[in-house]
């Protein structure tokens, strides 16, 4: 006779999962249709080519106000909150998904109380009291995965898990990218603001000695009326740029998510741009495979690969367990007896004979998913590469672009002392003075702008490497087996 100990142990068995073949193609990264290195020569020849690894934001951005701010943008950012959300989405979904590996039992406990009055009514016989109690523990349709569908729809779940949460360390990347870009661009305007009241005074002043000439019959009308033009432009600019500056600080604001103080902001891009630093000498195109967004279009690619597999198990037959064991009596004192026990268990196959093309065409679409997850993965490197090689071209040339817009404010600024000079020596035309005037203000203009455009090709070639503080330690892309045992607990 079987024993109370050995029924268990048959039952527990018929719960375990049997190991099967998995129908997933074997995976294997697409090759990047990129070059192996950055471009060299040219725009880029200034630039050294080895194998630097990208950095963190705090490397290049020293600024401790402008790291003060963008660590509350990410605390507070709706736009993170919601990638944040996705996260835990995803997560939820992967649960799910793995919950189908796993048997799942559940228990229940009843009794019932009938009291049978036919003899009361004639039938003979006192009557009776019938009484039963129960309680169970069972299994129901728990498929026995021997075609990988299950374990496959669940790879596909980590890896879309994992695409979301690379996708949300993209957003962060955005974010940090934006973020410095909109305190630069505030600065930038704030030193343009300035340049325009300095302009504004200096004309207000030409005008008055202009007007005083022309009271005391020096001059003419004409003159006084050229001095006017750029007095005009400057109050024009000043009143723009007011307004521009404070849009600046709404943009930035909206990127924290809070207000910023006073003290936070930069007063101007001549202060805030020599706390940039350099990036590190040596690029290796390789550390695109780095990048969130690359990442993200792998792991999205390795959920179709999964799929393929699913599509591929549903043409095979399916074997599902049901099994119940518990205890039943007519008596509670006695329910929980080796007399008691009751045990019973079933198996369930289903063959697909006719689907009306279900399967087929279930299978043709996973298959183009995964084409084109493909192609979306080498589109990413592609766009990745460019957007680093067009960073890198700006910045192989940026210096000289600087120098040069700093020598031509150095020569404007001092052909408008003499032509002022000689203007109030009364040697030229005012006229001359005009020209001299305008030109120290674009150039002024100019070199601020071309400040701006330095700083915020640092803050380009930082989002396009992929930033360090980013992306997970030890690793570049992801590895060839998808780590996912801390995934449910949280730890990723």
């Amino acid at each position: 006779m079987t024993t109370l100990k050995n029924r268990w142990a048959i039952l527990a068995a018929m719960a375990l999962p049997i190991a099967g073949c998995s129908l997933e193609p074997s995976y294997e990264r697409p090759s990047p249709a990129v070059p192996g290195q950055f471009p060299v020569g040219g725009a880029y020849s200034a630039l050294p080519v080895s194998g630097a690894q990208p950095v963190r934001y705090t490397d290049i951005f020293r600024d401790p106000r402008l790291q003060t701010i963008i660590g509350r943008a990410l605390a507070n950012n709706q736009n993170l909150q919601v990638a944040l959300g996705n996260v835990r989405s995803a997560r939820g979904q992967l649960r799910s998904a793995r919950a189908d590996l796993l048997p799942s039992f559940t228990g229940s406990a009843g009794a019932s109380i009938a009291r049978n009055r036919g003899a009361a009514q004639g039938f003979g016989g006192g009557g009776s009291v019938t009484q039963i109690y129960n309680a169970s523990a069972g299994l129901t349709a728990f498929e026995i995965d021997l075609f990988g569908r299950v374990r496959s729809t669940a790879n596909a779940a980590l890896n879309e898990y994992l695409a979301t949460e690379a996708g949300m360390r993209a957003a962060r990347l955005t974010l940090v990218g934006e973020t410095a870009s909109a305190y630069y661009t505030l600065a930038t305007d704030r030193s343009l603001l300035a340049i325009a009241e300095d302009t504004l005074t200096s004309a207000q002043r030409s005008v008055e000695l202009t007007r005083a000439r022309l009271e005391g019959g020096i001059i003419g009308r004409t003159d006084l009326r050229q001095a006017e033009t750029i007095l005009q432009q400057a109050r024009a600019d000043r009143a723009d740029l007011t307004a521009v500056v404070a849009q600046d600080r709404n943009a930035l604001e909206l990127l924290v998510g809070a207000p910023v103080t006073d003290a936070e902001l930069p007063q101007s891009i001549e202060t805030a741009d020599p706390l940039l630093a350099e990036l590190p000498a040596g690029l290796d195109s390789r550390i695109l495979l780095a990048r969130p967004d690359v990442v993200q279009a792998e792991y999205t690619l390795r959920a179709a690969n999964a799929r393929i597999g699913a599509a591929r198990a549903q043409f095979f037959p399916s074997i599902s367990l049901t099994g119940l064991v518990g205890f039943a009596s007519n008596a509670l004192g006695s329910l929980f007896t080796n007399s008691g026990f009751t045990y019973n268990g079933g198996a369930d196959a289903g063959v697909p004979l006719f689907d009306g093309g279900f399967n087929r065409g279930n299978l043709e679409t996973t298959q183009a998913q995964r084409d084109i997850a493909v192609a979306q993965y080498r589109l990413a490197i592609q766009t990745a590469f460019r957007e680093v090689s067009d960073a890198l071209a700006r910045r192989g040339v940026i210096a000289e672009q600087y120098a040069a817009q700093l020598a031509l404010q150095e020569a404007a600024a001092d052909t408008f002392r003499l032509s002022d000079a000689r203007y109030r020596e009364g040697i030229d035309g005012f006229l001359t003075t005009l020209d001299a005037q305008r030109t120290l203000y674009g150039a002024r203009r100019s070199l601020a702008l071309t400040r701006l455009v330095r700083a915020d090709n640092l803050v380009t070639l930082y989002r396009t490497l992929g930033g360090a503080d980013l992306v997970p330690e030890a690793s570049i892309a992801p590895p060839e087996t998808p780590r996912g045992s801390e995934v449910l607990r949280g730890e990723r």
